[in-house]
């Protein structure tokens, strides 16, 4: 009982991990242009220096080119971050916009029809799953009396203090206790026999909601394949 809340703990995992991805292609984007930035300073200020220094002709301009392709891989990877950002990110951000759809009360209205699915499926068989555990304690306790009154009378027997009306009272709880445990076994396996009607019907209902959880994180799984995928092509520099 409650075991579901792992399952619909996933819904609510589901759109952290959006969030941890979109912060990790932040994160990226965010070196991608620094080091863009970096690669373009210092081509510029080495390009003055050789321009303005001694060395001159073939190996002036080999020595420029170097530079050249610093510049070069600078916006390649300025092209890296426009795709992060403006492909990859936005692709996330409005994915989860369309699947997670956020409550009045805080929480998401998938989480809360996942937990009303599973919770609706669960009750009657909960209520009935207590009734056994109730007609199971009955009962452990009433064979726990029987034992005990049983010994009573055993030992009353060797006990020449007694009168017999004393006996016959112990002799009476025996039989009393004795009824009592009939009562209780048949009461006992009464709710068990009720539990068992009801587990199929349970099954079914538990696991057509648990389907509907399962294709949502499917869904989800899918997306997050299908966006890695152009993430890479994103960042081949060839």
């Amino acid at each position: 009982v409650g075991n579901y809340k792992r399952t619909v703990k996933r819904i609510d995992d589901g759109h952290r991990l959006c969030n941890d991805l979109m912060n990790c292609i932040h994160e990226r984007a965010r070196i991608e242009k620094v080091y863009a930035q970096q690669l373009t300073e210092w081509a510029k200020r080495w390009k003055q220096l050789v321009e303005k220094g001694p060395q001159y002709g073939t190996v002036e301009r080999a020595w420029c080119a170097f530079m050249s392709e610093a510049e070069k891989v600078s916006e390649l990877h300025l092209e890296v971050k426009g795709s992060l950002m403006n492909e990859d990110f936005e692709k996330i951000k409005n994915w989860q916009k369309e699947a997670f759809h956020k409550q009045m009360m805080g929480g998401f209205k998938e989480t809360k029809e996942a937990e009303d699915g599973f919770r609706k499926a669960q009750k009657p068989w909960a209520k009935k799953l207590k009734e056994v555990e109730a007609a199971k304690k009955a009962y452990h306790a009433a064979c726990k009396e029987e034992k005990l009154a049983i010994s009573r009378e055993t030992n009353s027997k060797a006990d020449p203090a007694l009168n017999p009306e004393q006996l016959k009272k112990l002799q009476d709880k025996v039989e009393r206790s004795k009824q009592d445990v009939l009562k209780t076994k048949e009461k006992y396996e009464k709710s068990l026999k009720e539990l068992d009607n009801a587990t199929p019907q349970y099954m079914e209902n538990m696991e057509q909601v648990f389907e509907q959880c399962q294709q949502f994180e499917e869904k989800r799984l899918r997306f997050f394949r299908e966006v890695l995928l152009e993430v890479q092509k994103h960042l081949d520099l060839s």
